[in-house]
C-alpha cells in the first residue's frame, strides 16, 4: 500500500473516497454487497462541494476534492450528506470505488494508470462478482412471478386435548375428550402498484374443528382457528391507499374490522393461543367482524390517530331482508377509534355500533348460558372498549403489560324472555422476552370473558339466572424460537366456571386445556 499512501492526494484517487461505505462495513467477504449497490450510488452523488456537511475550506483537501466535483462528477457522500474524508479503506474498497469511478473518467491520467495496476487483482474479482450478481438479478426476474406482488405464508399445526371436571364434564368429555391434530394455512398476496398503495388477497384453509375452535366450551377456540374441510378460500380482499401524508382509506368486498384500525390497541400477545386474548378485552367494541365495506383512518408522527369504519358482515346479499349494505338484513358493525402510540406505550378507546354480526360471540364461553345465547349475535349493541400497552426499554425482570376493559349494552334482544342488557370483561397480558434464550418469550394472562352484569326480563324469567357472575380465564405459554421462520409454543388454558349463571354450587363444570401449536413462516 505504499504506493497507494504516496498518491492519496491526487485528484484521481480523491475520487475513490466518494462513495457513502463505510471501510468497516467492507471485507473480502462482502464485496458481492458492495458492487450489487455501488448501481445507487448515483442516488447520493452532489453536484457542489458545498453540499458535504463535514467539508470546509480549510480542509487540506478541499480543492481536490472540488476539482473532482465539477471535473468527474464522481464524487458521493452518505445518505445524510456526509464525506467523512478520514474514513480509511481496505484495499478491497478501494478497488470496488475505483471501479464504480471508471465509467465517469475518459482521461487516463499516470496516477490513475499506476492505481489501476496496483488494484489489477481486486478489480478483476470485484468485476467478476458484479457479473455474477447480474446474472443472478436477471435469473430472478425472469422466474418470479409477478413484478408488482409479494407472496408470504403462515401455517399452523396444533396438538391438543382438554379435560373437564365436574357437573356436566361427562357430557363435556365424551363431545371433546380427544386429542386432535389440526392445521390452518394462509397464503397471502400482497401488491403493491404505487409503492404506497397495497392490495391484499389471501388464501386460506384449514381443518380446526375440534375443542380448539369451539365445539364445546367456546373459550377454548383459537384466534387462528378455522375449518373449510380442506377446501381453498378466500378469505381477505381489500385495497388500501394514502391520500396525502396522514390519511389512509380501506376497503373491499372482504375484509375484517381491524383491517381500517391504524392501531390495533393491544402488543399482546406475540402468540396467539387463546382466542378471548385477542380482542383486547373489549370482544364487542373489538369483534372482529369480517364482511365488505370501507373505513379512513388519520394518523400522525407523533403517533396520535382517528380510525372509522362500516362493514356489512352480509354485503354480497341483494335482498334486504337478508344482506346488503344499510338494509335491515345487513348485519352490520360501524366502529371508530381514537388512539395514541407513541414508540413505547399507547392508549385506544372505541365505539362499535353493531347488528346481527355473526361471530362476535366467538369467543363468548361463559356468554353462552345453555340454550339461552348471550352472545351479541342477532342482537342491536352498543359497545365500549378501553385498552393501554406498555413496553419496557429492556427485556428483564419487567414483562410487557397490555391490559383492556370492555362494556356491551344489548338494546335490542332477540333472546327469549330477555329484553336488554349489559355485559362486561376484561383481561391483562402480561410477556417477558429472552426468556432462558434470545429470541424465546414467555407470556401469561388472567381476564374475565363477557359476563351480565345488568338485565331485565320478560315476567316469569328469573334474573338472578344471569347475574351470578362469570368465570376466569387464565393461559400461560412459552414460545421457542426454533429459527427465524420456525417457532413452537406449548400453551395451558384454564376456565374456572365456563358456565357459573348455571352451576352456583362446588361441583360446577371447570375445564383445562393444552396444546403445542407449530408455526411455519414462508
Amino acid at each position: 500500500m505504499k504506493l497507494f499512501q504516496q498518491i492519496l492526494a491526487a485528484p484521481a484517487t480523491l475520487g475513490l473516497l466518494v462513495s457513502g461505505v463505510n471501510a468497516a462495513e467492507i471485507n473480502i467477504n462482502g464485496v458481492s454487497d458492495y458492487a450489487a449497490d455501488s448501481s445507487t450510488n448515483s442516488l447520493n452523488q452532489v453536484a457542489s462541494v458545498t453540499q458535504f456537511s463535514d467539508v470546509y475550506p480549510t480542509d487540506w483537501a478541499y480543492q481536490a476534492l472540488n476539482n473532482l466535483v465539477e471535473r468527474y462528477g464522481c464524487v458521493a457522500g452518505y445518505p445524510n450528506g456526509a464525506f467523512r474524508g478520514n474514513r480509511v479503506m481496505t484495499r478491497y474498497e478501494a478497488a470496488a470505488l475505483l471501479n464504480s469511478c471508471l465509467d465517469r473518467t475518459t482521461e487516463v491520467t499516470d496516477e490513475l494508470r499506476r492505481l489501476l495496476n496496483e488494484f489489477e487483482t481486486e478489480l478483476a474479482i470485484v468485476r467478476g462478482r458484479a457479473d455474477g450478481l447480474e446474472a443472478r438479478v436477471g435469473e430472478l426476474e425472469a422466474t418470479q412471478f409477478s413484478t408488482t406482488t409479494k407472496l408470504r405464508g403462515t401455517t399452523h399445526w396444533v396438538l391438543g386435548a382438554a379435560k373437564y371436571r365436574g357437573k356436566g364434564s361427562q357430557a363435556q368429555t365424551a363431545a371433546n375428550g380427544g386429542t386432535s391434530f389440526s392445521y390452518d394455512l394462509r397464503l397471502g398476496l400482497e401488491t403493491s402498484f404505487t409503492g404506497k398503495d397495497s392490495l391484499t388477497t389471501r388464501l386460506r384453509s384449514g381443518n380446526m374443528n375440534n375443542i380448539f375452535v369451539g365445539n364445546g366450551v367456546g373459550l377454548f377456540s383459537q384466534e387462528y382457528g378455522f375449518d373449510t374441510d380442506n377446501a381453498v378460500t378466500i378469505d381477505r380482499l381489500l385495497y388500501s391507499f394514502p391520500i396525502g401524508d396522514e390519511f389512509t382509506v380501506v376497503g373491499g368486498p372482504r375484509l375484517r374490522m381491524d383491517d381500517m384500525l391504524a392501531v390495533w390497541p393491544s402488543l399482546y400477545p406475540s402468540d396467539a393461543t387463546m382466542d378471548f386474548f385477542t380482542y383486547a378485552g373489549a370482544p364487542g367494541a373489538y369483534n372482529l367482524a369480517l364482511g365488505g365495506g370501507a373505513g379512513i383512518y388519520w394518523h400522525t408522527d407523533d403517533g396520535f390517530s382517528i380510525s372509522t369504519s362500516y362493514l356489512s358482515s352480509n354485503a354480497e346479499l341483494s335482498n334486504p331482508y337478508e344482506g346488503g349494505i344499510s338494509t335491515d338484513g345487513s348485519g352490520f358493525s360501524a366502529t371508530t377509534q381514537i388512539a395514541y402510540a407513541p414508540e413505547s406505550w399507547g392508549i385506544a378507546a372505541a365505539y362499535t355500533k353493531a347488528s346481527g354480526i355473526n361471530g362476535v360471540g366467538l369467543y363468548n364461553g361463559n356468554a353462552t348460558r345453555g340454550a339461552v345465547d348471550l352472545s351479541l349475535s342477532d342482537n342491536r349493541t352498543d359497545s365500549y372498549g378501553l385498552s393501554a400497552w406498555w413496553i419496557p426499554e429492556e427485556s428483564g425482570w419487567l414483562p410487557l403489560i397490555s391490559a383492556g376493559w370492555g362494556l356491551s349494552d344489548i338494546s335490542e334482544s332477540n333472546m327469549p324472555g330477555v329484553e336488554r342488557a349489559t355485559t362486561q370483561s376484561w383481561y391483562v397480558g402480561l410477556e417477558w422476552s429472552d426468556v432462558l434464550l434470545e429470541g424465546n418469550s414467555f407470556g401469561m394472562a388472567v381476564g374475565q370473558p363477557t359476563f351480565v352484569t345488568e338485565i331485565d326480563v320478560e315476567d316469569g324469567t328469573n334474573e338472578k339466572d344471569y347475574l351470578n357472575g362469570g368465570g376466569y380465564a387464565w393461559e400461560f405459554f412459552y414460545k421457542f424460537q426454533v429459527t427465524d421462520n420456525i417457532t413452537v409454543t406449548p400453551a395451558i388454558h384454564y376456565l374456572s366456571a365456563p358456565f357459573a349463571d348455571t352451576q352456583r354450587d362446588d361441583n360446577k363444570l371447570s375445564a383445562m386445556g393444552g396444546l403445542i401449536k407449530t408455526t411455519f413462516k414462508f
